[in-house]
């Protein structure tokens, strides 16, 4: 039986080999944690900075008796981890954070909202949808436009889709994948921001400062933070934070993305329990990132310190925007990170660079 807190020595396991493991893995490294990455490329990029790497399915039975049987504690860096996959762990004895009950509302833009307006969050108001008819049905009640989305899975715009028209819920429906959707009513928003917080095992909760996002083609392009925000919607936004983490009994890092509306009001959008791209800034703008911060939640360990040390800019680097790399290192105040990926394919995140400000007063 696994006893917090996790001494340094210990094996932290991770479900997931893309970048958002090798940062934890980095992280992890760096506290004195070995770690082991379970993931189906062998060649992965977390996989070549972990003492242990399995290369199997993440429903693989074999493959997760040896995650478990390897690790002291095991969390994961994307939310779509299979559900029986989480569920054997826990059958096999080991420790998982965040639960299976993040996960569960996580996967399912129904349930999270729904989850989100029974603890007292704010979101657009949604309807879930399983045909072209019901989804008609729903656009008719909200007034269009309205955004349908795949009730599960889809990440940087993929899955979702817009209808300007009742009469386009058929090819709009079709255009997802005639999957259940979940059909959302319209948002006049400002901006888009985004609150990365975490919680440990003793329910202490840390909220960073909130982030403003800009998006290009469905994928974060930039995220600048701590972004300008009046004191009433900085504590609207923690209290959103604090308040989601708290009903889910959470422990680890959490990405909250907010609408910010014309009247300063915060609507939730989704959010990620996981390491979120938006709180990359966070590796060279904070005393302690996100990837630690996560490390140190699973661990037992108390969280550290959320405030900014500059202003930042993060910029995702996408598809072949790494090829600048000898550029981009030789900028003064620009901080490169690169995620080992072997190919540049359009749309993929290779990389990403932080560019550093002094705080304003």
């Amino acid at each position: 039986m696994t006893s917090f807190p996790l001494e340094p020595g210990s094996t932290i396991g991770i479900l997931g080999g893309g970048q958002l493991g090798r940062m934890l893995a980095l992280a992890a490294g760096r506290l004195g944690f070995d770690v082991a990455i379970l993931d189906p490329d062998p060649d992965c990029p977390a996989a070549r900075m972990a003492k242990v790497a399995i290369a199997a399915d993440y429903d693989d039975p074999v493959a997760l008796k040896a995650l478990a049987d390897v690790s002291d504690v095991i969390t994961f860096e994307f939310e779509n981890v299979p559900a029986r996959a989480v569920e054997r762990l826990l059958g096999f004895g080991a420790q998982v954070a965040p639960n299976a009950g993040a996960l569960a509302v996580a996967q399912d833009r129904v349930e999270e909202k729904t989850f989100l307006n029974g603890a007292g969050v704010p979101t657009v108001a949604f309807a879930a949808a399983d045909d072209a008819e019901s989804v008609a049905r729903a656009v008719e009640r909200f007034g269009p436009p309205c955004l349908i989305k795949t009730r599960r899975e889809g990440y940087d715009g993929k899955g979702q889709t817009w209808i300007e028209h009742v009469a386009d819920a058929e090819a709009a429906f079709a255009r997802v994948g005639s999957k259940p959707v979940i059909v959302e009513a319209p948002a006049e928003f400002t901006r888009e921001l985004s609150v990365i917080c975490a919680r440990s095992r003793s329910g202490e909760v840390s909220i960073y400062p909130p982030g403003e996002n800009h998006h290009e083609a469905g994928i974060l392009r930039r995220t600048h933070a701590p972004a300008e925000i009046t004191p009433s919607a900085l504590e609207h936004a923690e209290q959103i934070a604090a308040r989601i983490l708290t009903a889910l009994d959470y422990v680890g890092v959490m990405g909250v993305e907010l609408f910010e509306l014309e009247d300063g009001r915060l609507l939730v959008n989704e959010i990620a329990p996981r390491v979120h791209n938006s709180g990359h800034w966070t590796l060279d703008g904070c005393e302690v990132d996100q990837f630690e911060q996560q490390i140190r939640a699973v661990a037992g360990w108390p969280l550290g310190p959320t405030a900014a040390l500059a202003q930042t800019e993060m910029t995702n680097l996408i598809g072949d925007d790494v090829d600048d790399w000898k550029k981009l290192i030789a900028e003064p105040g620009a901080r490169v990170w690169l995620y080992g990926k072997r190919e540049a394919r359009p749309g993929r995140k290779m990389g990403h660079v932080n560019r550093l400000r002094p705080l304003k007063d």
